[in-house]
C-alpha cells in the first residue's frame, strides 16, 4: 500500500494507458518471435535426425505465426485506432476554433451596437 501511495501517478498511467500496454505486448511479441523463428530455421538447417528436425521445424513454424500475428494486430488494430485520434484530435481542434470564432464574432457585432453583452 505505500508503495502504490507513493507512486500514485505512475498507477494511474498504467492502469488508464491501455495502448502502452498493447505497444508493449506486440513489441515483446514480434522480437521474441522473429527470435524463435531464426533459431528454428537455424536448427532445420543443421538438424540431421528425426527428432531435432520435428522440434526445429515447430519452433520455425512457431515464430513465424508470431511475427507475423504481431504484424496482422498492428495493420488491423493498431495503425486504424492511430489514425481514428487523429482525425478525432483534428476534429476537436476544428470545433474549438469553430466556436472561438462564432464568440468572437457575436462580441464584435454587440460591441458594434454600443450595448453590453449579456453572459
Amino acid at each position: 500500500m505505500a508503495w502504490v501511495g507513493d507512486n500514485l501517478t505512475q498507477v494511474r498511467q498504467s492502469v488508464y494507458d491501455e495502448q502502452r500496454i498493447l505497444r508493449r505486448s506486440l513489441v515483446i511479441g514480434f522480437v521474441v518471435g522473429l527470435a524463435v523463428y531464426v533459431g528454428g530455421y537455424l536448427l532445420k538447417s543443421s538438424a540431421t535426425t528425426e527428432p531435432f528436425e520435428l522440434v526445429a521445424d515447430l519452433l520455425y513454424s512457431l515464430g513465424f505465426a508470431l511475427w507475423t500475428g504481431v504484424v496482422v494486430v498492428v495493420f488491423v488494430q493498431v495503425y486504424p485506432e492511430t489514425k481514428r485520434r487523429q482525425f478525432k484530435w483534428a476534429l476537436d481542434a476544428y470545433e474549438a476554433a469553430m466556436r472561438d470564432r462564432a464568440r468572437a464574432g457575436s462580441g464584435r457585432a454587440s460591441g458594434d451596437e454600443g450595448a453590453p453583452t449579456a453572459s
